[in-house]
Parts: C-alpha cells; sequence; structure tokens
C-alpha cells in the first residue's frame, strides 16, 4: 500500500531523516513514537507528499509519488491521502457539512453527491444533529470527528493523523481511538499515526520507534 525508501531530509546543516525504509499495508494501523525531533512529523509530511524529501521514494499504492509534477501531485493527494492534525483546520465560516464536502469539491465531485457522501459520513460518526453546526458551536471531540470525516471524504489509500487527540480530553480520547478502530474494521482504512500518547500506540497494529531520524524498532 505505501512503502518508503531511503528517505533523506535535511533542513540547512540538521539532517533530519537519515535513510528511512518503512512498509505500510492496507488495513494496518501504524503508530509512530519517539521523542520530539525525531523526525516522525517530518516522515509523515513526505509520507502525505506535503513535504519532498532530499533523496528517496515514496510509493502510494503503486505511484511513486516524487515522479509526479506539483499540479499532478496535489489532485493526487487530495484523492489518496487523508489527513488528521492535532488541531482539527476546520474553516470557521463553514458548517460541518460544508468542511467535509471541501476535498470533494476539490476533485470536481458534484455537489449533490459530495453532500450525500458527506452526509452518510457524518452520520456513521454521530454527528447526524450537527450538520449545520460551525466549528465554534462544536466540541473538541465533535471537531475532531468532523475532521476525520473530512479526511475520508475521497475514500483515501491513507490517513495520517499528527497527534490526533493531543488536543482531547481523556473521554474524547478514548472515542477517537476507539473510532480509529472502527474505522478499519469496518471500511479497512489503513491509518498511519504520529503520537505520543502510549495508550494510542498500544491499539496499534505495529509501533514504530524512531530516534534521531532512524527507525529504532518495528
Amino acid at each position: 500500500m505505501i512503502r518508503v525508501k531511503n528517505i533523506v531530509k535535511a533542513f540547512d546543516s540538521l539532517t533530519v531523516l537519515k535513510g528511512i525504509d518503512l512498509e505500510v499495508n492496507e488495513g494496518e494501523i501504524v503508530s509512530i513514537v519517539g521523542p520530539s525531533g525525531a523526525g516522525k512529523t517530518t516522515l509523515l509530511l513526505i509520507m502525505g507528499t506535503l513535504s519532498r524529501p532530499d533523496s528517496g521514494q515514496v510509493w502510494i499504492r503503486g505511484t511513486e509519488t516524487g515522479k509526479l509534477d506539483d499540479r499532478r501531485l496535489a489532485g493526487f493527494r487530495n484523492n489518496e491521502v487523508g489527513f488528521v492534525f492535532q488541531f482539527h483546520h476546520l474553516l470557521p465560516e463553514f458548517t460541518a457539512l460544508e468542511n467535509v464536502c471541501i476535498p470533494a469539491f476539490i476533485a470536481g465531485m458534484p455537489r449533490k453527491q459530495a453532500e450525500l457522501r458527506a452526509t452518510e459520513l457524518l452520520d456513521f460518526l454521530r454527528l447526524t444533529d450537527r450538520v449545520g453546526h460551525k466549528p465554534s458551536e462544536l466540541s473538541g471531540g465533535e471537531k475532531q470527528r468532523v475532521a476525520v470525516a473530512r479526511a475520508l471524504m475521497n475514500r483515501p489509500a491513507v490517513i495520517l493523523a499528527d497527534e490526533p487527540s493531543g488536543n482531547l480530553d481523556s473521554a474524547n480520547q478514548e472515542d477517537l481511538h476507539n473510532l480509529f478502530l472502527k474505522l478499519r474494521e469496518e471500511m479497512n482504512q489503513t491509518f498511519v499515526i504520529v503520537t505520543h500518547d502510549p495508550h494510542l500506540a498500544g491499539l496499534s497494529d505495529r509501533v514504530i520507534t524512531m530516534r534521531d531520524g532512524l527507525i529504532q524498532a518495528d
């Protein structure tokens, strides 16, 4: 499903990733853990094609992303990669339904079809009565579930999550963790999650430990 080979990335004189090899299978939940500065988020951004490596290759569903120009890469990313961040990044002027529809609109999906898909996702995520609410009217847990629905909108190959429960209280953290497991079980959704949460990491199929720009354990 996803393969990265010999990924190297430096910022000025600091080499953040020093030759990373990693494969993620379809339907896996993989957590990446390690101390701050280990290179976890940099690796996640490269896997998600938001950043290009200095050297090395990334394949998603058989496509070598480094061979795509910026325009084709943006379209590929919108269709194949979903993102969930610690802070939901919902657009405040739009409702939950409109926020979830955005990736579909970017992909050119007709409005009626996009709204039907978004409504189905919000129903699945127990947000039926919140579709017309704006982010300021939602709780922290509800905002993060809307962000998950948005990430699922275009049926991506993988959802990449960077500290997705880091801004939630313990009850909403548990709810989000269980949601990821449910999505894997019912949709065979693949996840790669950067986390400092040992409980979330413990629920994963695999835990990748990084330190000083290298994979220390898998």
